[in-house]
């Protein structure tokens, strides 16, 4: 049986004829793009604009077409395979120019991606510039976010006008010195910072973010799903946490880095330092850690010192 064989959901009858009634006597102007957030777990998270669009949507355009499907058909919308378009990383460029064709000849095309909001760290960026650029109308569909979910549950309260707001990183490198080089850049942002991970790379990014000390970082696994698990632990104790619980490598992760706390950062930080000294000889590391982090070049001198003495193997 293929996924268009599925036999369509009847559980959320009764939202789509909601949906229809509350969201069905709204404008929706042809020859416009409209870019909807779909759950990133759990089915229930979807807007009743984003179900009333996907249902009457003349084109659906979207990340993975059979993974769209097997959406539709859970909430029990039935559409043809010809109304569903890939545009992914991969196609973007020409599937885009066939998006602003429907467009043009006055179409409604709706744009998901797999999960989320599109167009954040998902694929679809490049698409609602192009259409953008080409004229159109893009109406956003707002609803489930991983970015938003997370912050809204970390518990953070910036104690200085400096470390207010957020800044979101997405997925950082998969090469260790690239991903080295953004978590030291990382460690002089005093806003809370926003990362997304894949299971097979978390240890790695643990890893990297321990370097952080006891800056605080929210971790949030599975969000929204049956084993949805949140918990805040000090950056140098991520590998430990994971490591306690081997069903802590599965799923997707979303990290809040939590602000710079102002009362400790009176004291000398040495985030800088230790990253710095792992990649180069200690001279170097203390003159471009001054230069970083504005620290007296004597202090961190000391401190590159004793660090390495604390890191260096005991004599048999």
């Amino acid at each position: 049986m293929t996924l268009s064989e599925l036999p369509l959901a009847t559980s959320y009858a009764s939202a789509l004829r909601v949906a229809k009634e509350a969201a069905g006597q709204q404008n929706y102007p042809t020859s416009t793009l409209y870019v909807a957030a779909t759950p990133i777990g759990n089915l229930a998270d979807i807007s009743l604009r984003a179900l009333h669009v996907l249902e009457r949507a003349d084109v659906l355009a979207c990340e993975d077409t059979r993974h769209t499907q097997t959406m539709l058909r859970a909430y029990g919308i039935d559409r043809q395979a010809t109304q569903l378009l890939a545009v992914h990383q991969h196609n973007e460029v020409q599937a885009t120019q066939t998006v602003i064709d429907h467009l043009q000849r006055g179409a409604r095309v709706a744009y998901v991606s797999d999960a989320g909001t599109p167009a954040i760290s998902d694929p679809g960026a490049r698409l609602v510039a192009a259409v953008r650029q080409a004229g159109l109308r893009v109406v956003p569909l707002p609803g489930a976010s991983s970015v938003t979910a997370l912050l809204s549950a970390a518990g953070i309260a910036p104690d200085t006008p400096q470390s207010t707001g957020f800044v979101f990183s997405g997925f950082l490198s998969s090469k260790a010195s690239e991903r080295t080089a953004a978590v030291l850049a990382l460690s002089q942002e005093q806003r809370a910072v926003v990362l997304l991970e894949a299971p097979h790379r978390i240890e790695a990014l643990a890893l990297a973010l321990a370097t952080l000390n006891a800056r605080p970082v929210t971790i949030g696994r599975e969000l929204t799903k049956q084993f949805e698990e949140i918990d805040t632990v000090a950056a140098q104790a991520l590998p430990e946490w994971l490591a306690r619980d081997t069903n802590r490598l599965r799923g997707e992760f979303t990290l809040v880095i939590h602000p710079v706390n102002a009362a400790a950062s009176t004291e000398p930080d040495t985030r800088v330092l230790r990253l710095l000294l792992a990649e180069m000889p200690l001279k170097t590391a203390v003159k471009l850690a001054a230069e970083i982090t504005g620290e007296p070049r004597n202090v961190l001198y000391e401190l590159a010192l004793r660090l390495k003495s604390q890191a260096a193997p005991e004599a048999d």
